[in-house]
């Protein structure tokens, strides 16, 4: 567990961060979001010490961060960034087993980890193990990025917005990704972002910041239904929530034929969020719908304007 108490942080009397009471359950997948100056990263940022809180408390398992040796704290807490720091002159085995190496695991235990980890995101071992990070794209080194924080299996992996620099589709991919790792492992997740529907899309529960201050903490359901005041509804309608309320599994009945040609298709999954689709199908005019690795269907323009036509009629618009 992972809790804030009256935490302020102030910089030459700037406050960032404003008494913030916030609790974050074990094995929980927890999202802030906010816009830019929010204090969204100030925050993630004091559970690993980079940031020291001005006044108040911030503690891991009922223990204040300072009172762990700081090695200690942070071999605990896996941690993923956005522009992913990988040892450009290490291999992708050696990035990955870099903690598991100083948590003193034995080597072939690690590179039992390494290859099981890289099956997990379709990632041929013998092909990608000995490769160095200038080799890879962007979307697998962000991959390699997130097997490396959780290789050693921490109780806690932040996450300070691991996909804003990715393309669509490897966006997509890794969302999918990180919920079906966070399904597997007992790790707590903090994840920051900027964009509402990655929130509602990853979040078991959403923290809701703006100027350094907790507006609303809730699931997703309850904060779309009851947002707390104009400012989180205004954030709501920014991110689109009309499309944010939908979709891959809510096109099913209006899918085409799937595309089989040898021309590389786009895909998309059952949760992947309607705006996102459709931001794809702007630009790369159809994807294929999967679910668990079978493709349902084709998505195309029409697909979008049939599904769209029948909800207004349903709504009575």
């Amino acid at each position: 567990m992972i809790k804030f108490q009256n935490v302020s942080k102030v910089y030459q009397e700037n406050a960032v961060l404003s008494d913030v009471n916030l609790t974050i359950q074990q094995g929980e997948f927890f999202v802030l979001v906010g816009p830019s100056g929010s204090g969204k990263t100030t925050t993630l940022k004091m559970i690993n010490r980079l940031i020291e809180p001005t006044t108040g408390e911030v503690a891991l398992n009922e223990q204040a961060v300072t009172n762990y040796p700081l090695r200690e704290l942070r071999l605990k807490i896996g941690y993923v960034l956005q522009q992913i720091a990988l040892f450009p002159n290490l291999t992708v085995a050696e990035n990955i087993e870099l903690i598991p190496e100083m948590k003193k695991w034995p080597k072939e235990q690690r590179r039992e980890r390494t290859i099981e980890l890289l099956k997990k995101v379709q990632l041929d071992p013998d092909e990608y193990l000995h490769r160095k990070p200038a080799a890879l794209s962007g979307g697998e080194q962000q991959r390699i990025g997130i097997l490396r924080a959780i290789a050693a299996e921490p109780e806690v992996i932040l996450m300070d917005e691991p996909f804003s620099a990715l393309d669509p589709i490897s966006r997509h991919h890794l969302q999918r990704l990180v919920k079906e790792l966070h399904q597997e492992l007992a790790s707590t997740i903090v994840f920051v972002t900027h964009d509402m529907n990655e929130a509602l899309l990853l979040g078991e529960r959403i923290c809701i910041m703006d100027a350094g201050k907790i507006i609303q903490v809730d699931t997703p359901e309850a904060i779309q239904k009851h947002p707390k005041n104009n400012f989180v509804g205004q954030f709501f309608k920014q991110s689109s929530p009309e499309l944010a309320n939908y979709c891959g599994a809510d096109l099913t009945a209006f899918l085409e034929a799937a595309d089989e040609t040898i021309e590389p298709v786009p895909t998309v999954f059952m949760e992947t969020n309607l705006k996102e689709i459709v931001q794809l199908i702007n630009a790369q005019e159809k994807a294929n719908l999967v679910e668990k690795q079978q493709v349902l269907g084709c998505i195309t323009s029409k697909t979008i304007t049939r599904f769209m036509e029948q909800l207004l009629e349903s709504e009575g618009q």
